[in-house]
Protein backbone atom coordinates (compact mmCIF):
# COMPACT_ATOMS: atom_id res chain seq x y z
CA UNK A 1 0.00 0.00 0.00
CA UNK A 2 1.16 3.34 -0.34
CA UNK A 3 1.20 5.69 2.72
CA UNK A 4 1.48 9.48 3.19
CA UNK A 5 1.63 11.74 6.11
CA UNK A 6 -1.12 14.56 5.91
CA UNK A 7 -1.58 17.59 7.24
CA UNK A 8 -4.38 20.23 7.38
CA UNK A 9 -6.31 22.73 9.46
CA UNK A 10 -9.10 21.82 11.63
CA UNK A 11 -11.95 24.12 13.06
CA UNK A 12 -10.68 25.79 15.41
CA UNK A 13 -7.57 26.64 12.75
CA UNK A 14 -5.20 24.26 14.81
CA UNK A 15 -2.69 21.62 12.55
CA UNK A 16 -4.16 18.38 12.21
CA UNK A 17 -1.97 14.96 11.67
CA UNK A 18 -2.98 12.12 9.71
CA UNK A 19 -2.24 9.35 7.41
CA UNK A 20 -3.65 8.56 4.11
CA UNK A 21 -3.41 5.08 2.90
CA UNK A 22 -3.92 3.90 -0.47
CA UNK A 23 -3.95 0.73 -2.52
CA UNK A 24 -1.64 0.07 -5.55
CA UNK A 25 -3.84 1.00 -8.53
CA UNK A 26 -6.46 3.94 -8.30
CA UNK A 27 -8.82 3.68 -5.27
CA UNK A 28 -12.41 2.82 -5.57
CA UNK A 29 -13.86 5.24 -3.24
CA UNK A 30 -12.24 6.77 -0.48
CA UNK A 31 -13.07 6.63 3.17
CA UNK A 32 -12.70 8.86 6.71
CA UNK A 33 -11.76 6.74 9.63
CA UNK A 34 -12.60 8.76 12.88
CA UNK A 35 -10.88 7.38 15.84
CA UNK A 36 -12.44 6.57 19.67
CA UNK A 37 -12.47 8.81 23.13
CA UNK A 38 -8.87 9.79 23.03
CA UNK A 39 -7.44 7.33 21.48
CA UNK A 40 -5.88 8.56 18.30
CA UNK A 41 -5.08 7.56 14.49
CA UNK A 42 -3.13 4.86 15.47
CA UNK A 43 -5.71 2.76 17.54
CA UNK A 44 -5.64 -0.98 16.89
CA UNK A 45 -8.80 -0.37 15.44
CA UNK A 46 -8.03 2.93 13.07
CA UNK A 47 -4.86 1.21 11.70
CA UNK A 48 -6.02 -2.62 11.56
CA UNK A 49 -9.50 -1.55 9.68
CA UNK A 50 -8.00 1.06 7.44
CA UNK A 51 -4.81 -1.20 6.16
CA UNK A 52 -7.99 -4.13 5.78
CA UNK A 53 -10.04 -1.75 3.34
CA UNK A 54 -6.63 -0.81 1.64
CA UNK A 55 -6.84 -4.57 0.71
CA UNK A 56 -10.12 -4.00 -0.94
CA UNK A 57 -9.11 -1.17 -3.00
CA UNK A 58 -10.87 1.69 -0.53
CA UNK A 59 -7.94 4.49 0.04
CA UNK A 60 -8.45 5.56 3.84
CA UNK A 61 -7.31 8.93 5.63
CA UNK A 62 -7.48 8.53 9.45
CA UNK A 63 -6.37 11.29 12.00
CA UNK A 64 -5.85 12.65 15.32
CA UNK A 65 -8.68 15.28 16.50
CA UNK A 66 -7.71 18.22 17.70
CA UNK A 67 -5.50 17.94 20.87
CA UNK A 68 -4.56 13.94 20.58
CA UNK A 69 -2.09 12.87 19.22
CA UNK A 70 0.25 14.33 16.58
CA UNK A 71 -2.45 17.16 16.27
CA UNK A 72 -2.02 20.61 17.23
CA UNK A 73 -4.29 22.08 19.88
CA UNK A 74 -5.58 21.56 23.63
CA UNK A 75 -7.92 18.28 24.32
CA UNK A 76 -9.14 20.82 27.24
CA UNK A 77 -10.35 23.16 24.38
CA UNK A 78 -12.31 20.45 22.39
CA UNK A 79 -15.86 19.49 22.45
CA UNK A 80 -17.89 16.94 20.19
CA UNK A 81 -18.87 19.87 18.13
CA UNK A 82 -15.22 20.48 17.70
CA UNK A 83 -14.63 16.77 16.97
CA UNK A 84 -17.94 16.84 14.46
CA UNK A 85 -16.07 20.10 12.64
CA UNK A 86 -12.59 18.84 12.46
CA UNK A 87 -14.18 15.37 10.44
CA UNK A 88 -15.80 18.42 8.21
CA UNK A 89 -12.09 19.73 7.57
CA UNK A 90 -10.93 16.13 6.74
CA UNK A 91 -13.54 16.06 4.36
CA UNK A 92 -12.39 19.42 2.67
CA UNK A 93 -8.77 18.57 2.58
CA UNK A 94 -9.72 15.00 0.65
CA UNK A 95 -12.12 16.78 -1.61
CA UNK A 96 -9.44 18.91 -2.58
CA UNK A 97 -6.67 16.74 -2.74
CA UNK A 98 -7.60 13.58 -3.56
CA UNK A 99 -11.74 13.02 -3.70
CA UNK A 100 -14.32 14.04 -1.07
CA UNK A 101 -14.93 10.65 0.62
CA UNK A 102 -18.23 7.91 -0.20
CA UNK A 103 -17.68 6.41 3.10
CA UNK A 104 -17.59 7.58 6.99
CA UNK A 105 -16.30 5.18 9.70
CA UNK A 106 -16.66 5.93 13.12
CA UNK A 107 -15.24 3.98 16.21
CA UNK A 108 -17.08 4.82 19.61
CA UNK A 109 -17.66 8.34 20.29
CA UNK A 110 -15.77 8.85 16.71
CA UNK A 111 -18.96 6.85 15.30
CA UNK A 112 -21.49 9.06 16.80
CA UNK A 113 -19.12 11.86 14.84
CA UNK A 114 -19.29 10.18 12.21
CA UNK A 115 -23.40 10.31 12.06
CA UNK A 116 -23.21 13.69 13.10
CA UNK A 117 -21.20 15.11 10.42
CA UNK A 118 -22.54 12.99 7.41
CA UNK A 119 -25.50 15.68 7.03
CA UNK A 120 -22.30 18.26 6.09
CA UNK A 121 -20.67 16.13 3.74
CA UNK A 122 -22.83 15.40 0.55
CA UNK A 123 -20.70 13.24 -1.43
CA UNK A 124 -20.64 10.75 1.76
CA UNK A 125 -23.04 7.52 0.82
CA UNK A 126 -22.55 5.11 3.40
CA UNK A 127 -21.84 5.47 6.75
CA UNK A 128 -20.42 2.42 9.45
CA UNK A 129 -20.07 2.89 13.09
CA UNK A 130 -18.35 0.36 15.41
CA UNK A 131 -19.01 0.21 19.49
CA UNK A 132 -20.82 3.64 19.17
CA UNK A 133 -23.38 4.94 21.89
CA UNK A 134 -26.53 6.15 20.57
CA UNK A 135 -25.72 9.61 22.23
CA UNK A 136 -22.81 11.12 22.89
CA UNK A 137 -23.68 11.97 26.44
CA UNK A 138 -22.53 8.11 27.04
CA UNK A 139 -18.88 8.86 27.49
CA UNK A 140 -19.91 10.85 30.62
CA UNK A 141 -19.59 7.58 32.35
CA UNK A 142 -16.02 7.33 31.99
CA UNK A 143 -16.08 10.74 34.45
CA UNK A 144 -18.64 10.21 36.23
CA UNK A 145 -16.39 10.59 39.53
CA UNK A 146 -15.39 14.03 38.62
CA UNK A 147 -18.81 14.99 37.29
CA UNK A 148 -19.29 16.90 40.92
CA UNK A 149 -15.40 18.79 40.42
CA UNK A 150 -16.09 19.46 36.93
CA UNK A 151 -19.68 21.12 37.36
CA UNK A 152 -18.29 23.14 40.07
CA UNK A 153 -14.67 24.19 39.26
CA UNK A 154 -15.39 24.26 35.82
CA UNK A 155 -12.60 21.27 34.92
CA UNK A 156 -10.65 18.78 36.01
CA UNK A 157 -7.89 16.14 35.07
CA UNK A 158 -8.70 12.52 34.76
CA UNK A 159 -6.73 9.33 34.14
CA UNK A 160 -8.08 7.52 30.70
CA UNK A 161 -6.41 4.95 28.04
CA UNK A 162 -3.34 5.47 30.26
CA UNK A 163 -3.09 9.34 30.24
CA UNK A 164 -4.08 12.21 32.04
CA UNK A 165 -7.05 14.69 29.61
CA UNK A 166 -8.76 17.79 31.18
CA UNK A 167 -12.33 17.90 30.83
CA UNK A 168 -14.25 21.11 31.24
CA UNK A 169 -17.38 22.13 31.93
CA UNK A 170 -18.31 23.22 28.20
CA UNK A 171 -17.22 19.96 27.52
CA UNK A 172 -19.66 18.50 29.35
CA UNK A 173 -23.35 20.44 28.44
CA UNK A 174 -22.11 20.36 24.67
CA UNK A 175 -22.37 16.26 25.19
CA UNK A 176 -25.84 16.65 26.42
CA UNK A 177 -27.10 19.42 24.31
CA UNK A 178 -26.68 16.87 21.80
CA UNK A 179 -30.12 15.90 19.44
CA UNK A 180 -28.51 12.89 18.27
CA UNK A 181 -31.50 10.37 17.82
CA UNK A 182 -32.94 13.55 15.83
CA UNK A 183 -30.29 13.83 13.47
CA UNK A 184 -29.79 9.32 13.10
CA UNK A 185 -33.39 10.07 12.06
CA UNK A 186 -32.51 11.74 9.44
CA UNK A 187 -29.47 10.30 8.09
CA UNK A 188 -30.77 9.19 4.46
CA UNK A 189 -27.53 7.23 3.65
CA UNK A 190 -26.96 3.79 4.17
CA UNK A 191 -26.29 2.82 7.72
CA UNK A 192 -24.17 -0.29 8.93
CA UNK A 193 -24.02 -0.61 12.66
CA UNK A 194 -21.08 -2.88 13.67
CA UNK A 195 -20.91 -3.94 18.17
CA UNK A 196 -19.90 -6.72 20.76
CA UNK A 197 -22.85 -8.00 22.94
CA UNK A 198 -19.78 -8.05 24.95
CA UNK A 199 -18.79 -4.75 24.78
CA UNK A 200 -18.68 -3.22 28.61
CA UNK A 201 -17.76 0.10 27.81
CA UNK A 202 -21.19 0.86 25.18
CA UNK A 203 -23.37 -1.53 26.00
CA UNK A 204 -24.98 -3.23 22.76
CA UNK A 205 -28.71 -1.83 23.92
CA UNK A 206 -26.92 1.45 22.14
CA UNK A 207 -26.81 -0.64 18.68
CA UNK A 208 -30.41 -1.38 19.44
CA UNK A 209 -31.19 2.42 19.54
CA UNK A 210 -28.85 3.75 16.64
CA UNK A 211 -30.65 0.66 14.80
CA UNK A 212 -34.37 2.17 15.76
CA UNK A 213 -33.57 5.48 15.48
CA UNK A 214 -32.47 5.14 11.51
CA UNK A 215 -34.19 4.91 8.11
CA UNK A 216 -33.54 2.23 5.89
CA UNK A 217 -31.33 1.29 4.52
CA UNK A 218 -29.53 0.09 7.71
CA UNK A 219 -27.74 -3.10 8.88
CA UNK A 220 -26.54 -4.51 12.24
CA UNK A 221 -23.63 -7.03 12.05
CA UNK A 222 -22.85 -8.44 15.76
CA UNK A 223 -18.81 -8.86 16.57
CA UNK A 224 -19.19 -11.26 19.12
CA UNK A 225 -16.63 -12.04 21.07
CA UNK A 226 -15.24 -8.74 20.41
CA UNK A 227 -14.15 -6.13 23.34
CA UNK A 228 -14.89 -2.60 22.66
CA UNK A 229 -11.50 -1.53 21.49
CA UNK A 230 -10.90 -4.39 18.81
CA UNK A 231 -8.03 -5.45 20.29
CA UNK A 232 -7.73 -8.54 18.49
CA UNK A 233 -6.82 -8.08 15.04
CA UNK A 234 -8.54 -10.57 13.68
CA UNK A 235 -11.84 -8.52 15.37
CA UNK A 236 -10.68 -5.31 13.57
CA UNK A 237 -9.68 -7.16 10.00
CA UNK A 238 -13.36 -8.86 9.91
CA UNK A 239 -15.23 -6.25 10.83
CA UNK A 240 -13.08 -4.06 7.40
CA UNK A 241 -14.00 -7.35 5.30
CA UNK A 242 -17.62 -6.89 6.09
CA UNK A 243 -17.82 -3.40 5.98
CA UNK A 244 -15.99 -3.26 2.41
CA UNK A 245 -18.34 -6.01 1.16
CA UNK A 246 -21.47 -4.23 2.36
CA UNK A 247 -20.33 -0.81 0.84
CA UNK A 248 -19.76 -1.69 -2.12
CA UNK A 249 -23.53 -2.41 -2.99
CA UNK A 250 -24.26 1.07 -1.68
CA UNK A 251 -20.74 2.84 -3.55
CA UNK A 252 -21.83 1.22 -7.27
CA UNK A 253 -22.23 3.83 -9.41
CA UNK A 254 -24.74 1.86 -12.09
CA UNK A 255 -26.93 1.26 -8.94
CA UNK A 256 -26.77 4.92 -8.09
CA UNK A 257 -27.58 5.51 -11.84
CA UNK A 258 -30.52 3.25 -11.92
Amino acid sequence: MNRERVYFDGITGTRLAGVLERPPDAPKVVALFAHCFTCGRNSAAATGIARELVRHGIAVLRFDFTGIGASGGEFADTTFGTNIGDLVCAADHLRATVAPPAILIGHSLGGAAALACAESIPEVRAVATIGAPAEPAHVEHLFEAESAVIEAAGESTIRLGGRDIRIRREFVADLREQKQLARIARLRRALLILHSPQDSVVGVDNARRIYDAAAHPKSFVCLDGADHLLTDRGDAAYSARVLAIWAARYLDNSRQEQ
